[in-house]
């Protein structure tokens, strides 16, 4: 009888300043068999990022023939640049028994369900708008014009979070890591699972807005 284990693929996406790249990070930390799917982009990288482990930079025409090699399982377009996964990698971490995480946003992750591949999908909502305001202006990575960009797209990005079969508030970093480490310990878990709840907080958080 073989021993084989096929790992588990989890898409976790959330709006820009929802701390999904701190939660992540410190979740591959915690999981030894957690491996975080380094995404292609077409992007400048920034200050201390590092290629080959942030992510792979490479130039927009190289981008746009793995396009058309069918090279990635998602791609999108993101405030002028592209990013993008790698199929085959993904595909050869979940056949050696490793569990992976993509991070990526609601596009991909429509991507990705529409591949033969089963996800378990995860939401991060920030606990207000003004908060995810506060979060962008901290990282201190953005001009003000992007950040109004990443202001707007985080309101069409949170809406579909009914998409998804999981749903956590980032209001308390060491909480929702613990919400984040249940579900990968447990993908049948009904902890954290969607709930009438999150309709009510999502339609307050956006008059919040208007």
């Amino acid at each position: 009888m073989s021993n084989y284990s096929r790992g588990n693929l989890f898409v976790i996406s959330a709006p820009s300043g929802a701390g999904k790249t701190s939660l992540v990070k410190e979740l591959s930390k915690k999981n030894n068999s957690l491996i975080i799917s380094t995404s292609h982009t077409t992007r400048q990288p920034r200050e201390n990022e590092i290629n080959g482990e942030d992510y792979y930079f490479i130039k927009e025409a190289d981008f746009r023939d793995l396009i058309e090699k069918n090279y990635f399982i998602e791609y999108a377009k993101v405030f002028d640049n592209y990013y993008g996964t790698s199929r085959s990698l993904v595909q050869s971490e979940l056949e050696a028994g490793k569990n992976v995480i993509l991070e990526i946003d609601w596009q991909g992750a429509k991507e990705v369900r529409t591949s033969r591949l089963d996800i378990i999908s995860i939401f991060i909502l920030p606990p207000d708008i003004k908060t995810l305001r506060k979060r962008l202006l901290n990282r201190k990575k953005d001009t003000p014009k992007i950040i109004e960009q990443r202001m707007s797209s985080a309101l069409k990005e949170i809406s579909h979070y009914e998409e998804f079969e999981f749903v956590i508030i980032n209001d308390n970093f060491e909480q929702t890591l613990t919400k984040l480490n249940d579900i990968i310990a447990d993908p049948n878990t009904n902890l954290h699972r969607q709930s009438g709840f999150f309709e009510n907080f999502v339609r307050q958080m956006m008059a919040e807005k208007a």
